[in-house]
């Protein structure tokens, strides 16, 4: 399939960027976008076909990571999305903060879409190629993957918390002294302290 769209002139290969990318990085890739791309007219011109669940196949899953990133498509362009910070309580829901651990982070990302269908897994073999449950079987295979109340099945994205190097701090610090240490000009209101001085 891959080499087929590498020879037709002027073929998207996104999906292969995305397929590369996952085995690059030896995570799970999901995408969340729009179904179909517009004009700028708003005409709706066809399919986008990027939204779904890039996995690394071509790795065995001992090499690879099972916490996956996340991507937005829309208007031609890939976003990476990443969870907010929050120190909050535990606020149970779509892109739940589980303080399963002080230094992880797990934010809860849908494997279905907004009508409750299981996400197209993009490159499949014929072998792996199956019906919904197969293919639920496979992503949890690849995926930490639990079910919400609401009955959702989600990826768990698991983060450690953000912590600058020391030096890091250091040198932002020294930085920043820099400016601080910098002495406040004397405002001049419409020139009349200036007179003044001169009459002197």
């Amino acid at each position: 399939f891959v080499l087929f769209l590498s020879l037709q002139p002027g073929a998207s290969l996104e999906q292969t960027h995305i397929f590369v990318l996952a085995h690059i990085l030896r995570r799970p890739i999901i995408v969340y976008g729009v179904k179909y791309y517009k004009s700028f007219r708003g005409e709706t011109l066809g399919y986008t076909r990027f939204q779904g669940v890039y996995l690394p196949l071509l790795w065995e899953q001992s090499f690879c990571w099972k916490s996956p990133i996340a991507l937005g498509y829309t208007r031609g362009h890939f976003s990476a999305l990443v969870a907010m910070e929050n120190d909050g309580f535990d606020n149970r829901g779509a892109g739940a903060n589980l303080n399963t651990d002080d230094d992880v982070t797990v934010t809860f990302l849908p494997l279905v879409d907004s009508e409750r269908k299981l996400l197209h897994i993009h490159f499949l073999s014929a072998q792996e190629m199956g019906n919904e449950e197969q293919q639920e079987k496979l992503l949890r295979e690849w995926l930490d993957c639990c079910v919400t109340e609401g009955g959702v099945l989600v990826a768990m994205q698991k983060s450690s918390r953000r912590r600058n190097h020391p030096l890091v701090t250091q040198m932002v610090e020294k930085w920043l002294d820099g400016y601080r240490q910098i002495r406040p000009c004397a405002s001049l209101s419409d020139g009349e302290e200036e007179e003044e001085e001169e009459d002197e």
